[in-house]
């Protein structure tokens, strides 16, 4: 087998790309033309770039707007009401009624009330231990009177343990009564009994 080799083929002269007629020929500093291709895709990205800044835009200027009015509708001052002015309402002065002082009950002339009432007996019960007074009341007055006696029962060192009231009706001049004064609460034995206070009512 032989080691010889044909020669390759001769370099083709390539077509030159001439100017058109009347142009002035290329300078030799000039950049070289970019490729078509490469020119559409920086168009189609400055006008994106370009269109999202108008949107963003007009967003930003449609908040703005919405703000503007929100805070308008908020600082509003109220209206002013068309009523007409009306004074001040005028209380009217406070009369105070004259103090009347309540009737007193006249108090039937003669001795004092004290020496009317008698006690007769001071015990004190025997199932509740609960302590009472027996009392007989004169009417030493020359007029109809009726009776509240209060009595204070004590034990042995004075010391108040209870007390209780008797009332009566109308009891006639010179006239005597028999009534009793029942305490509440359990005394102890010794408990007595004393005439704490008399009101004879004239009738």
């Amino acid at each position: 087998m032989s080691d010889y080799f044909p020669p390759p083929p001769p370099e083709q002269p390539q077509p030159e790309h001439r100017a058109p007629a009347g142009a002035s020929p290329p300078s030799p500093w000039a950049a070289p033309a970019a490729p078509p291709g490469r020119q559409r895709t920086g168009l189609i990205v400055t006008l994106a770039v370009g269109g999202g800044l108008v949107v963003a835009g007009a967003m930003a200027a449609l908040v703005y707007s919405l703000m503007d009015s929100v805070s308008d509708s908020i600082a509003l001052p109220p209206e002013r009401s068309d009523a007409p002015y009306s004074e001040p309402y005028d209380e009217e002065p406070y009369e105070e009624e004259p103090y009347e002082e309540e009737p007193v009950e006249p108090v039937a002339p003669g001795p004092p009330a004290e020496g009317d009432v008698t006690i007769t007996k001071c015990t004190r019960d025997s199932l509740i231990s609960w302590p009472h007074a027996d009392l007989r009341i004169v009417n030493r007055s020359g007029s109809p009177a009726a009776y509240i006696v209060s009595i204070t029962f004590v034990d042995a060192d004075g010391a108040v343990v209870s007390d209780g009231i008797a009332t009566t009706e109308e009891v006639a001049p010179g006239a005597s009564v028999k009534v009793r004064a029942q305490g509440s609460g359990e005394a102890a034995a010794g408990t007595k009994c004393r005439i704490a206070e008399v009101d004879r009512h004239a009738l």
